[in-house]
């Protein structure tokens, strides 16, 4: 018998995948061959042997109450294996790869209002870093469900089958890992080994990459990769301290020139654009290219898709009275564009100058984000724009009234219908201008994107180490994603981040804030309880006051804030916080240096 014969899904899944490949050789030559890489699978595979056998090891290590420093080195080890098929895992297993190496923190599912518990190497870092011998046993047990996502990988990378299109749509968005993620110590916040860590996941990118050359590239755009890929890696071997490493000028003089060299590798071996849409465009040289970013990838559907047209309409629908209820009070009169579109206040005001709960939020790159509110309670700026509308304490105003007033209003009625090209104005199509218009706020021409560019003159000294020090020794970048510098997490953009920092009422840090923020909508997830978006740090010199409540006046004692360790450091009761109550120990001087720097994400 044959052996395929004896496993009906495998049989199937190579037939389906040996007619896909014949129809596509035989029917139009300029599609891509869907063949199947089985030498970059075996790679794969390798690797991952390579990785549960290391991770057998270590709980070998453990059980025999091994030194803390050996554990230490094996469990590095493990790490750098892995990295070296992070770009496979992530790409083609992203809820394995959440559960292998995301965050020490829960997963939860929103709709059923519950928590999973987190595994994995973040998890075990934290067990590692010190290592406590009475935790034996829960390290063990967390090796022991490592090794089951190992035995996962290689299941599912023994029967997929990965195209080569895929494979460097993969290799591109872990060449942007590297430079977001990887960069900030995203995955190491405890040992704080990413620069040791980097050489890893290039080589990874470095060996796939000439697996699926061919002599078009060889001599060409793979050679200059490769030379560049080279360099960088030096670079990562002779600098290892998170607290020094020059991370400013790191990413322009190599990073970037990877991902653009990375574009003509594709453009040489014409390789076809994986037909999904992306929040970072397919012909994105680094993250900092003109016009890098999709806002389409931030809509609720392609007929939300956004336009000039619509921007423009919503532009004036901003401005104007009408969408509220006594037509006494616009969009524009709590978003003022010379405050980043906020209002300067700590809280915002009602329509019967009472104040509010919280901070207005800027709209800047508001677009840019999954979860609208400090609570997150709307998924997009479609959902946000009808909600402001109908609150009673901000506009009042009723949205069957409202369309009333636009269809009885010419000029207003004739540019819905060349958008739209319906008779009458729809609540969607309201919402969407509305929504296109703030998508059109993000500017990308800070000193520092065009620092990023090229252009080493758009910074000063004194901001360039105020980068150095908010991607090292400060941590920001672990939840202030560069490029966006939100919470929406690269390099696919797929999801937003809430932290919970443990925020007081002011910036005497001597009451906690009680607001639930997110957890008002969740309220038996205990992570979730008093948990906020991470806003923009885009423009953040214009949008004083700070914080979900206003609380903190100035930049300064936001980042005193921070450096303290947050909440617990001020003796606050907050055992969900994720923000690290670990002291940052940053001087005066350094303090100043990243406030300076944050001035360089103005636009300009």
């Amino acid at each position: 018998m044959n052996k395929l014969s004896k496993y009906p899904i495998l049989l199937f899944l190579y037939c389906a995948a040996a007619l896909f490949t014949l129809y596509y050789c035989k029917n139009d030559k300029q599609q891509p061959v869907y063949e199947d890489l089985g030498s970059v699978k075996n790679r794969i595979i390798k690797t991952n042997t390579d990785f549960e056998k290391q991770i057998h090891e270590l709980k070998t290590l453990v059980s025999k109450n091994t030194d803390e420093k050996l554990l230490q080195k094996k469990f590095h080890d493990i790490r750098k294996t892995y990295k070296k098929m992070e770009w496979a895992v992530e790409y083609f297993l992203p809820h394995s790869a959440r559960l292998i190496n995301g965050p020490a923190l829960p997963e939860i599912e929103m709709d059923e209002h519950t928590e999973i518990e987190p595994e994995g190497l973040q998890v075990l870092e934290e067990m590692l870093y010190p290592y406590d011998k009475d935790n034996k046993e829960e390290v063990i047990r967390m090796l022991s469900k490592l090794i089951n996502k190992s035995n996962t990988i290689k299941t599912n990378f023994q029967v997929i089958t990965i195209s080569k299109d895929q494979v460097f749509d993969a290799l591109r968005q872990e060449a942007f890992r590297i430079s977001s993620l990887g960069i900030s110590g995203f995955d190491t916040p405890v040992s704080g080994t990413f620069l040791q860590e980097m050489p890893f996941s290039l080589e990874g990118i470095k060996e796939t990459l000439q697996q699926i050359s061919t002599q078009r590239s060889k001599d060409k755009a793979l050679k200059n990769i490769l030379a560049e890929i080279n360099s960088a890696t030096e670079v990562l071997k002779k600098n290892t301290d998170k607290n020094i490493f020059d991370y400013v000028n790191f990413i322009p003089d190599h990073l970037n020139k990877i991902t653009a060299l990375m574009l003509d590798f594709k453009k040489q071996e014409k390789i076809p654009d994986v037909d999904v849409t992306t929040a970072l465009h397919k012909n994105a040289a680094t993250f900092f290219s003109k016009n890098a970013f999709n806002p389409n990838a931030f809509t609720p559907g392609k007929e939300y898709s956004y336009s000039e047209e619509k921007a423009a309409l919503g532009h004036q629908l901003f401005n104007d009275n009408l969408l509220s209820d006594n037509n006494n009070r616009s969009c524009a009169t709590c978003h003022i564009p010379e405050k980043a579109f906020t209002d300067g206040l700590a809280k915002a005001i009602s329509l019967k100058n009472s104040e509010l709960a919280r901070n207005t939020p800027s709209l800047n790159y508001a677009g840019y984000q999954h979860g609208q509110f400090w609570d997150m309670r709307k998924d997009d700026l479609e959902g946000q724009s009808s909600d402001v509308i109908s609150n009673k304490e901000e506009m009042h105003g009723d949205l069957n009234v409202i369309l009333n007033k636009i269809n009885q209003d010419k000029n207003y009625q004739a540019a819905f219908k060349k958008i739209y090209h319906s008779q009458k104005t729809e609540v969607w199509q309201l919402q969407n201008v509305l929504a296109s218009y703030i998508r059109s706020l993000a500017k990308f021409n800070s000193g520092f994107d065009e620092y990023m560019r090229g252009n080493k003159a758009a910074m000063t000294e004194s901001q360039k180490r105020g980068f150095n020090l908010f991607v090292g020794k400060a941590q920001c970048a672990i939840c202030h994603f560069i490029p966006l510098f939100n919470g929406t997490v690269p390099p696919d953009f797929k999801k937003t981040e809430q932290e919970i920092l443990g925020v007081a009422t002011n910036a005497d840090n001597k009451m906690f804030d009680h607001d639930p923020g997110r957890g008002k909508f969740h309220e038996t997830v205990p992570s979730l309880q008093h948990s906020f978006k991470t806003p923009t740090l885009r423009n953040i010199h214009k949008t004083a006051p700070y914080m979900h409540n206003g609380g903190y006046k100035t930049l300064r004692e936001v980042m005193n804030f921070y450096n303290k360790g947050g909440g617990k450091a001020f003796g606050f009761k907050v055992e969900n916080q994720t923000l690290s109550d670990a002291p940052l120990q940053l001087t005066d001087k350094e303090t100043d240096d990243i406030i300076d720097f944050m001035k360089a994400l103005n636009d300009q």
